[in-house]
């Protein structure tokens, strides 16, 4: 039971790693393709 534990951290981890990187990478085409100022409000707003 543990060793399944185990890979599931692993996996969750890796994967809340990934969805990190997609989202800055979002946010920075966003931003450079002029919807900026829309995420700028929505961030800071």
């Amino acid at each position: 039971m543990t060793e399944h534990d185990d890979d599931m951290t692993a996996f969750d981890v890796r994967r809340q790693r990934r969805v990190k990187i997609i989202a800055w990478v979002v946010i920075g085409a966003l931003i450079l393709t002029g919807g900026g100022a829309t995420v700028l409000t929505l961030l800071f707003g």
